[in-house]
């Protein structure tokens, strides 16, 4: 408890305790950048700060390989094309596994620290760079192998096509089996799931109503036709009578149309 103080200047505490001072580079990653001051400190006071443009590159490298263990790979920017393509190789990393690299969280932070990944572009962000330049897309094409890469849109399609002759989209995201999305209708005559990896990995089904609702998934359609269909028909031929709803699916044309009205006359 301090019961009486007199004021003192910065510089007579300075002078007074000159042993006790020392300057500190104080440092960490915001906003997507390497933001660094000096600090001076009498014993465990701060007395000023000054901010610094650059920081050692041995010290920015240490920022950001703590800060990336941390706060994890989410602090890299992932857009939407370096997320399926993560996705696609992790799947093939499942299904095949090597020559196809782990792309888990803790993989990937195990090759940074080794410097193996993503080398160039965290150094530039080590050297005052921002994290939004750091190329993802490229970092993980850099890790497929070859010559096998070159079968990646063969084993890890990113669309399919679907009885009706249209393309549709594969989702990878959900995590070791791709996920397609058609209505009940657009899959008629479809009797063999499709597959991907080689033939390792079905296709997830989303089957869909006519109003895009999902109605079953499946994994297995010749099953889904000769049971679960009869249960989906009997609840939604009432419900949407302009769309067919054949009693035998797997002999029915596909279609993604509805019957046409006719005309009163």
């Amino acid at each position: 408890m301090i019961r009486a103080a007199a004021p003192l200047e910065a510089a007579d505490a300075e002078q007074a305790g000159d042993a006790l001072v020392h300057e500190d580079l104080e440092a960490d990653l915001e906003g997507g950048r390497i933001r660094a001051r000096a600090v001076t400190r009498l014993g465990s006071i701060e007395m000023s700060s000054r901010p610094l443009g650059r920081v050692p590159e041995e010290e920015g490298a240490r920022l950001v390989a703590s800060a990336l263990a941390r706060r994890g790979l989410d602090l890299l920017p992932w857009p939407g094309a370096a997320r399926s393509l993560r996705d696609r190789m992790a799947v093939l990393h499942a299904a095949l596994g090597d020559p196809w690299p782990d792309v888990s969280e803790e993989a990937l932070l195990a090759r940074m620290r080794d410097g193996g990944w993503m080398g160039a572009d965290l150094a530039r962000v080590a050297r005052g760079g921002s994290l939004a330049a750091v190329d993802t897309v490229g970092g993980l094409r850099a890790l497929l192998p070859w010559p096998e890469a070159a079968r990646l849109d063969e084993l890890a399609p990113q669309r399919l096509p679907i009885p009706t002759g249209a393309m549709r989209a594969l989702d990878w995201s959900q995590g070791g089996q791709p996920v397609l999305s058609l209505r009940v209708q657009e899959a008629f005559a479809w009797l063999d799931t499709p597959t991907v990896a080689d033939g390792r990995v079905p296709v997830l089904l989303h089957l869909l109503d006519p109003a895009g609702r999902p109605v079953a998934v499946t994994a297995d359609l010749r099953s889904f036709w000769a049971g679960p269909y009869r249960e989906v028909r009997a609840q939604l031929r009432g419900r949407y009578p302009r769309h067919p709803w054949p009693e035998d699916p797997a002999g029915a044309e596909p279609t993604s149309r509805a019957k046409r009205r006719e005309r009163r006359r």
